[in-house]
């Protein structure tokens, strides 16, 4: 009788495997005969009703049926997955004859580049970079910087309030008046950044761009360390042969002060389109502090002096790489950005 059942499990397991087509069906085929509650099992747990001296030949059917139905099983598990990897191969056939394709690697925006080149020059001369809040308090946006409420110059960058006291900054000297407060002095410091104002969008103006301020304050401070300064910074940007020019200006929070020219480094200064016929090109603004800003920012005005200048990031990008439209930078057209 035992002999018979045991025929009749190999025969039911042989037959499921037969059918199964996907090896989860030969899993279950597995646990159905083979698992902790599977026939085979339930076969040996009967062995205590089988007569002792029958006991040792059952015992070796079980197995021998055991073994029989492992063995198809691998069998069949084998066949199935060498004919699923097949089938795969097929359908990820690879033409080796066709061209690889090309990783798209983003690389550095033009603006990047420029303000990294114009940090590297002001760090190698022992300045440390420092940023500050692109939406300000008017205290330290204007009021600070020696530009009360009723100041023409506040007009001159009307820019976006988010109410009466807080504004988005339209420079990024507020972070020099921030770094003056904490009193640690000496300072040699250049504050890169967004600003804001209420410019029409064209050629050379946008409502959001970026601007680079500098700032020194240390004692015994003048004029000539900052023509020195900015010598050094227009030879290094633009070329060993370039020349500046100082021309007397008006900034509210420098006295004296002055606008920078550098001589054409497409012409020489002999003169051309791109320095319309002058020889020179403006970059930048600067001057000596205020001393009224110095006290208004906790700073003797007796003991300590210094300078500050502001440059366009924009400015310097368009010029050192003649670019002849603000908006090309902002655009995001691939075909212009993938040529730095």
């Amino acid at each position: 009788m035992m002999k018979e059942k045991l025929e009749q499990i190999k025969a039911e397991a042989v037959a499921k495997i037969q059918e199964a087509d996907v090896p989860e069906k030969l899993n279950d085929v597995r646990v159905k005969f083979l698992g902790k509650k599977g026939e085979l099992t339930a076969v040996l747990k009967g062995m205590k009703d089988v007569a002792p001296e029958e006991r040792p030949k059952v015992g070796q059917l079980v197995n021998d049926t055991r073994a029989a139905i492992e063995e198809l099983l691998e069998e069949s598990k084998a066949k199935m997955e060498k004919a699923i990897r097949e089938e795969k191969m097929k359908a990820e056939v690879i033409d080796v004859t066709l061209p690889s394709k090309k990783n798209n690697v983003g690389h550095r925006h033009p603006n990047t580049i420029a303000l990294e080149e114009v940090e590297r020059i002001f760090v190698g001369m022992g300045y440390e970079v420092v940023e500050g809040p692109e939406v300000e308090y008017d205290l330290y946006n204007f009021e600070k910087l020696n530009i009360p409420a009723d100041h023409p110059a506040k007009d001159e960058q009307d820019t976006f309030y988010i109410n009466k006291d807080i504004v988005l900054r339209t420079q990024t000297s507020p972070v020099q008046a921030r770094v003056m407060e904490q009193g640690k002095l000496p300072i040699r410091m250049i504050a890169p950044g967004r600003v804001f104002r209420s410019d029409e969008v064209d050629a050379t103006h946008s409502p959001s761009f970026h601007q680079i301020e500098g700032l020194v304050i240390d004692k015994d401070i003048s004029f000539a360390d900052l023509k020195g300064t900015l010598e050094v910074f227009a030879k290094e940007l633009f070329g060993p042969d370039t020349k500046t020019k100082f021309r007397p200006h008006h900034f509210p929070f420098t006295e004296p002060s002055a606008e920078v020219d550098v001589s054409c480094f497409k012409c020489g200064g002999k003169g051309c389109r791109f320095c319309k016929g002058s020889g020179w090109i403006e970059i930048l603004g600067c001057g000596m502090v205020h001393p009224h800003v110095l006290e208004m920012c906790g700073i003797d005005p007796e003991e300590y002096n210094g300078f500050a200048f502001g440059v366009g990031l924009e400015r310097i990008a368009l010029l050192k790489y003649e670019i002849d439209d603000m908006r090309l930078l902002y655009e995001n057209d691939i075909r212009f950005l993938k040529q730095f």
